[in-house]
């Protein structure tokens, strides 16, 4: 069996130009790939991934663990890799996070755990990222992704965790562990929340969030499926009715943002959550396997800066149109990963940058083109960004047959507004300690994108794991036993 997680066909890696101190990971051409939804980047051999951990310098302090939301000991793990144990490794991360494959290929590691890295003062970072997706890999393809379960007793105690995103299932885990009852109680016909509906297949394929979920359900986890809850229940029936004991939300912020502009209720114009759940979650690109198709666009302009502009632009193209992507600001305030960005450039993504859209312009109830606006940096606004003002008689069209707004989500109001005595801030998102999701209402506790408005996958999967802490300890269950300190070993 291949030590290559997918496509093992791809070329030879050649050295990164963004990262030249880096093993590069194999990935497919941009001509070949900007026509499929397989897997961008292809995977590390073994050879490759201990070349990269032998990297690390496995430092005393691990100045890296505590950019991890989850903390996972990223020293202990790169090590076993090293000396040539990657199912070790993969248990070994397992002991903070039961989402691996996912964090390795999501996770904004440039900005968090790779940041503090003692070899990144000097060069590159070791690819801590890349590192943990090989060894999640790895434990999957050979057979032993559940060799370290073992069931704890029950404590009698049930938990109602509301949405299958990465919060709660990380809350979930953590709670069937430590031998609570969990029920999952999920809006959609699938889990994963974000993982499966937001994140195209060339980033994230389904069959590893389905892995990593089907591990989750080995715990004991109950998810119900098609269950929206403000509606099937409220979180006070689930209390009063079902005898839940505690509850947690982790319903993210799932509704879209639009421009505001005229034009915006024309046919052909799409919220980034439709296009990626009709897509993604629905399929469409697999039609007529599954027949749910979404309609063919000639010419799509994408509205945004973000990761998920840069999906949208991605499957836009792949699905055979020619993408432009417009932004008010330029390449240096694009707050998408490094990495998406230029893949979407090698894909043949046409960047417009300093670039606003006014009107979106129709014909027939269709859309015909976007009417954009020149921009130009003035002086920072509230967020430290230099604020974008804009050209007089400036204004030209860009001809499109699709426009997708990609510029952020907002709070859901469903579960919200149906829950009594539920503190919400003036945006309507659920007031929550901010290390123990605890809410206003007495054993119901909150984590992820519904707290804190969007943010990473990482982040909310970190308040899953505090939240998890804190309803146990209100439940008077049994402590989690915590690992003796290893012997320190390194030279930096």
């Amino acid at each position: 069996m291949s030590d290559v997680s997918n496509n093992g066909g791809a070329a030879k890696p050649k050295p990164s130009k963004l990262n030249p101190n880096v093993v590069p990971m194999p990935e497919q051409d941009a001509k070949v790939r900007a026509g499929n939804f397989d897997e961008v980047p292809t995977g590390y051999t073994m050879e490759m991934a201990q070349e990269e951990a032998s990297r690390c310098l496995q430092c005393k302090n691990e100045p890296c663990r505590p950019g991890c939301p989850v903390e996972v000991p990223i020293k202990d793990f790169i090590g076993l890799l090293r000396d040539g144990d990657p199912i070790a490794a993969a248990n070994k991360i397992k002991e903070t996070n039961n989402l691996p494959a996912i964090c390795g290929r999501v996770c904004p590691q440039e900005e968090q755990c790779q940041a503090p890295c003692v070899v990144g003062k000097k060069g590159d970072p070791v690819s801590i990222g890349a590192l943990e997706r090989f060894v999640a890999d790895y434990q999957r393809d050979h057979g032993d992704h559940d060799a370290a379960i073992e069931l704890p007793e029950s404590t009698g105690k049930k938990v109602a965790i509301i949405g299958a995103g990465p919060a709660g299932l990380t809350a979930a885990a953590d709670l069937a562990m430590i031998g609570h009852s969990v029920t999952v109680y999920e809006a959609l016909h699938a889990p994963g929340g974000v993982l499966a509906y937001g994140i195209p297949r060339f980033r994230l394929p389904q069959a590893v969030v389905d892995s990593e979920v089907e591990m989750i359900k080995k715990l004991g986890v109950n998810i119900e499926y098609n269950a929206v809850i403000g509606k099937l229940f409220t979180i006070d029936e689930l209390v009063d009715e079902l005898g839940f004991d505690a509850c947690f939300i982790g319903t993210g912020a799932g509704l879209p943002a639009f421009a505001n502009i005229p034009g915006e209720n024309l046919n052909g114009v799409y919220s980034a959550n439709e296009l990626l759940t009709r897509v993604n979650l629905m399929k469409a690109y697999q039609f007529p396997e599954f027949d749910t198709p979404i309609k063919p666009h000639n010419k799509v302009v994408v509205l945004g800066a973000g990761n998920t502009a840069m999906d949208c632009a991605r499957t836009s193209l792949r699905l055979g149109a020619e993408v432009t992507l417009v932004y008010r600001r330029s390449e240096a305030e694009m707050t998408a990963r490094i990495d998406e960005l230029h893949h979407a450039k090698e894909e043949g993504v046409d960047f417009q940058l300093l670039t606003n859209p006014v009107e979106v312009i129709g014909e027939d109830g269709w859309v015909k083109a976007v009417k954009v606006q020149k921009m130009e940096l003035g002086e920072p606004d509230d967020s430290g960004r230099r604020r974008p003002v804009p050209i007089p008689d400036s204004e030209y069209e860009i001809e499109a047959d699709a426009f997708v707004v990609a510029i952020g989500t907002s709070v859901n109001p469903l579960v919200p507004n149906s829950t009594k005595n539920l503190d919400l801030n003036k945006w309507g998102y659920i007031l929550a300690d901010p290390s123990t999701g605890a809410t206003s209402k007495p054993g119901v506790y909150a984590g992820g994108d519904i707290v804190t408005g969007a943010a990473t996958v990482i982040t909310a999967m970190g308040a899953g794991k505090d939240a998890a802490v804190a309803i146990n300890r209100y439940l008077g269950g049994p402590e989690p036993e915590v690992a003796e300190p290893e012997e320190e070993v390194g030279t930096a």
